[in-house]
């Protein structure tokens, strides 16, 4: 998701080597290691090449460090806990095909899913083989419209982020607003719940136009010179951070001076790549928590930063959750029956499990009872926390 794209077999094969995880193989195929009784196996899905890639760079050591942590205290019913990845390059035919795969591997829990575009499709190959699906990062409301009783989700949904995100916009002197999407489950989803939060009697927000872009171009300056000429006080740009970098680039260039604001999929520090720092004045970015801004993480964080070898960005306290997660619902259900796993998940309750990101709980739908989320400013290469989310 930035300008210079990584080569793709280079990052996956550095991940597994450096995290010592259970082998991909050839062209991101999950191995099929032989069932044994002694161990727990928790699958994840994630984008390991592709523009997506930083990502699983970022979730993956988070994933692996709570399963070293959970078995150096002894393991979950007398076994170990291993995290088997598979890549889904974020794509959805990919991903079908790799849960397929994910199956046969005597999988007790699903612990993966960042892209909701590529997780969507899988949701039904996992509910009809009964395994509990714990989601750390992909949030799209279309994760719950199946109704699905094993799938439970760590981040909320693009319904609460998009609220929040229009409560803070008139906070940022910003009432005319472009909303920009990609097309794709997660990026339409945002911006649907823009549209519903900017419609409601108390909002202050007008969504003046809406603009569709192409997901992986290489330059959107057509598009930024239309966007340019609508004069919006802010454009809100619900997609990745690959799109996120080259519109941003392309707006300015076009001579856009307002606001910008990225949902949660356009903040990772990728998006500032090949991008020159100035163009990212007055720009703001939505995400969940993540583990820089939180002070009492910060043990915590130079645990991750010994295992991966860089910072913990995002998602990585959600994937650190979601292991944890499933093996206290393996330890209540007392065994790996897949249905009491999910019984013990739907009935989690605050002290159940100490999680990163808040209390324990979800509602009947799936998703978390307490979700929160920060407003970020894109500042000098980094990210600062905005103080109207303090």
């Amino acid at each position: 998701m930035f300008s210079g794209r990584i080569r793709r077999g280079m990052l996956a094969a550095a991940v597994a080597l450096a995290l010592g995880l259970t082998a991909c193989g050839t062209g991101g195929r999950s191995s099929t290691p032989a069932p044994s009784p002694d161990v727990i196996r928790l699958a994840a899905l994630m984008p390991m090449t592709g523009d997506n890639a930083p990502s699983a760079a970022n979730i993956i050591p988070a994933l692996t460090m709570a399963a070293e942590q959970i078995n150096a205290a002894g393991g979950v019913l007398g076994r170990r806990v291993e995290i088997v990845t598979a890549d889904d390059a974020c794509d959805p035919e990919t991903a079908v095909n790799r849960a397929n795969e994910m199956i046969k591997q005597d999988v007790t829990v699903s612990v993966g899913g960042y892209c909701s575009s590529a997780t969507v499709p899988t949701l039904r190959i996992f509910h009809n083989a009964g395994v509990p699906m714990i989601i750390p990062a992909a949030n799209s409301t279309d994760l719950i419209q199946p109704r699905y009783d094993n799938v439970f989700l760590l981040s909320g949904t693009t319904a609460i982020e998009a609220q929040r995100a229009v409560s803070w916009m008139p906070r940022l002197d910003a009432h005319k607003v472009v909303l920009v999407h990609d097309g794709t489950s997660f990026s339409e989803s945002v911006a649907q719940g823009t549209r519903d939060a900017a419609r409601k009697p108390a909002s202050a927000i007008d969504v003046i136009s809406e603009v569709q872009v192409s997901q992986g171009a290489d330059h959107y300056d057509t598009g930024a010179a239309r966007i340019a000429a609508m004069q919006g006080d802010l454009v809100f740009f619900t997609g990745y951070y690959a799109e996120a970098g080259k519109l941003i680039r392309d707006l300015r260039a076009a001579g856009y001076q307002g606001k910008i604001m990225l949902s949660d999929g356009g903040v990772n520090p990728a998006v500032f790549r090949g991008i020159d720092p100035a163009a990212f004045k007055d720009t703001y970015g939505v995400a969940l928590p993540m583990p820089e801004f939180l002070p009492d993480l910060a043990a915590w964080s130079a645990k991750y930063r010994a295992l991966a070898g860089h910072d913990a960005g995002p998602f990585t306290i959600q994937a650190y959750d979601a292991v944890q997660l499933a093996a206290s619902a393996i330890r209540r259900a007392g065994s790996l029956d897949k249905s009491a796993i999910r019984k013990a998940l739907a009935e989690t309750q605050p002290g159940d499990v100490d999680l990163l990101t808040g209390s324990a709980g979800f509602n009947a739908d799936g998703t978390q009872k307490t979700v929160r989320f920060m407003l970020l400013r894109l500042q000098d290469g980094t990210f600062v926390q905005d103080p109207l989310s303090r």
